[in-house]
Order: C-alpha cells, then sequence, then structure tokens
C-alpha cells in the first residue's frame, strides 16, 4: 500500500507555509500521519512564523484542531505564531463553535497572512 502524503511544508522567506494536499483529514491514521510530520517539523526546525493554508480542505476531523492547539502551544513557548489562512466560512465556524478562533489569526489566502506576519 502507497503512503499518501497529507501536508506539504515549505519554508520562504522566514515564514512555513503547511497545506493540505488532500481535500479531507478525518481518518485516525491520516491525522497520526500529519501530526507526526508536523511534530517532527517543529522540532526540528522551530519555524517563528507559520501560516496553515486551509484552502484546499473541505472537511476535517476533531482530532486536526486538537494539532493545531498543540504546534500553537509549542510555538508559543519560544515566541513563534500560526495563523491560518485560506480557509472557507463552513470550516471557519467550527474554530468559532470551540473558541479556537481567539487563538489564531485569520486570513483570506496565503498573501494576505504573509503581509500580516511581516507586521509581527
Amino acid at each position: 500500500m502507497e503512503d499518501i502524503k497529507i501536508i506539504d511544508i515549505t519554508a520562504r522567506g522566514g515564514i512555513s507555509f503547511v497545506s493540505f494536499l488532500v481535500p479531507s483529514v478525518s481518518a485516525v491514521g491520516d491525522v497520526e500521519v500529519m501530526g507526526e510530520a508536523l511534530r517532527g517539523f517543529v522540532l526540528d526546525k522551530r519555524p517563528d512564523k507559520v501560516i496553515v493554508d486551509f484552502s484546499g480542505l473541505k472537511f476535517f476531523s476533531s482530532q486536526v484542531l486538537g494539532l493545531l492547539v498543540e504546534v500553537w502551544k509549542k510555538l508559543k513557548e519560544y515566541g513563534g505564531s500560526v495563523v491560518i489562512s485560506g480557509i472557507n466560512p463552513e470550516l471557519g465556524r467550527v474554530f468559532k463553535i470551540t473558541n479556537l478562533d481567539s487563538l489564531f489569526d485569520f486570513y483570506p489566502d496565503n498573501d494576505s497572512a504573509v503581509e500580516a506576519l511581516g507586521r509581527k
């Protein structure tokens, strides 16, 4: 069985971009694979600024929220930040319902997020 890559992590100009390569992240195994990649990246690289691009994602499980909070906490320990870009309104409501919209800043696209992070 071939492993499916769930996310792509790239860095440009001091900002790390996390992009979803699948339209849905709901299976426990997928979240675990994504978590391993993201945790490993954060521990190894200690990025200051991370943009999680939701533009390609149509559905995610609550475990993804837990993973994002975990990453947020880790980056906060050393002054880093995580923002969300490109999330559709339906998925954005999940952040509001869970009050996680108070932890993350949201931007319509990566360009807006990059501009905002450049001011921080």
